[in-house]
């Protein structure tokens, strides 16, 4: 379905080529100062034509606020926020009429729902994450004001060039703790914050586009000051609700938290995060293999997280493949590509994660209200 949320509910609509996307937001609070100067510089990072390593598909992505605010004040009623699409070309995807593209979701839309949109991705299109940049953007406004949660992603890995993830790194510790948005962005096109690999990317993502390929990556999360107690075991544990999240942004192939799969080669005495007694009285622990979140709950320290994405499918190479009737050809698909989608996922990554903290911590909020009341 298109709505994600308990309690901070995103509901998405549009398709890569039809005259607008965007979202309806419910669960924002009333009283909160909002305009769509909150909300445009995210979505400007998202946006296509960023630099010479994405799409060059020319979109402003400019948000306007349809509901749910007057005199720029929020209501506490939906929120609808659209963007229109101007620079679509629905004829860059007329092959797609004969051929589904490998790997892509044409084939499983067209068995699915019987009918598939005309041009580009449809709902499959990274074009549908923008209303869920533009809910993050309010979700990550909240969140700052109410209990001052930053939320950074920057790009860990292009291909087979990886920074340092090791959770018992001192520098890779410093980073999670100190990095921000402004110096993701500093750090170049890839948004990769590691200056020993960070050029090593570009020029890889260089090759790859400039030999109509493409290659996949990893964003990498953190999420600071969160409270504990956040998360809703069994079933809505945080970092299940993470990787719901995470996992529904297209392209994605894997998910992990804290020490993730390296965890399984440690020993339970090693991996295991001693608690020791903090500077602010409460207990901390001495290391964070579990990525901030134990037992499904929110601990206190730093949450992180990485999140995989493959190769883009759509690529400009002639590719041997098959119709739908089942008759061999080639496809050689034309439109604008990115050659590698990480660097623009990393507002989207933001995003989802700053929708998941807020209503966890709404639903959190529900339940103190009315503790004591059979007392």
């Amino acid at each position: 379905m298109s709505t994600f949320g308990k309690h901070f509910r995103v509901t998405t609509y549009g398709e890569s080529h039809c005259r607008s996307v965007g979202c309806i937001v419910d669960g924002v609070p009333p009283g909160l100062a909002l305009s769509e100067k909150d909300i445009q510089p995210q979505l400007t990072r998202r946006r296509p034509g960023q630099s010479a390593l994405t799409t060059p598909r020319n979109e402003a992505d400019a948000v306007a606020i349809q509901s749910g605010i007057e005199d720029g004040v929020t209501l506490g009623t939906p929120i609808g926020m659209v963007v229109l699409n101007k620079d679509h070309r629905p004829k860059d995807y007329s092959e797609t009429d004969i051929y589904p593209r490998p790997s892509h979701a044409d084939y499983t839309y067209v068995e699915k729902y019987g009918v598939k949109a005309s041009s580009g991705g449809g709902r499959s299109s990274a074009r549908e994450t923008i209303g869920r940049v533009a809910a993050g953007a309010i979700a990550d406004k909240v969140l700052k004001l109410a209990h001052g949660i930053e939320i950074v992603a920057f790009v860990s890995g292009v291909g087979n060039i990886l920074m340092d993830r090791d959770p018992s790194n001192p520098e890779f510790i410093d980073l999670l703790s100190t990095i921000s948005r402004q110096e993701v962005d500093a750090a170049g096109p890839i948004r990769c914050p590691d200056e020993s690999i960070a050029d090593k990317m570009v020029k890889l993502v260089e090759t790859c586009r400039d030999n109509h390929d493409s290659v996949g990556g990893v964003v990498t999360c953190v999420i600071r000051n969160v409270p504990i107690g956040l998360g809703e075991p069994v079933f809505d544990k945080f970092e299940a609700e993470l990787a719901h999240a995470m996992m529904s942004i297209p392209a994605t192939k894997g998910f992990e938290i804290g020490s993730g799969f390296a965890g399984t080669a440690m020993l339970g005495s090693k991996h295991n995060d001693a608690f020791i007694a903090g500077n602010d009285g409460r207990l901390r622990t001495k290391t964070n293999y579990s990525g901030g979140i134990q037992g499904g709950i929110s601990n206190g320290e730093n949450i992180y997280f990485s999140v995989a994405f493959k190769p883009p499918a759509t690529i400009s190479k002639p590719q041997d493949t098959a119709s739908y009737q089942g008759v061999d050809g080639t496809l050689a698909a034309r439109g604008r590509h990115d050659p590698n989608v990480v660097p623009r996922a990393v507002p989207i990554v933001e995003a989802m994660a700053s929708i998941v903290v807020l209503d966890l911590l709404l639903a959190q909020n529900a339940r103190s209200s009315l503790a004591g009341l059979a007392e």
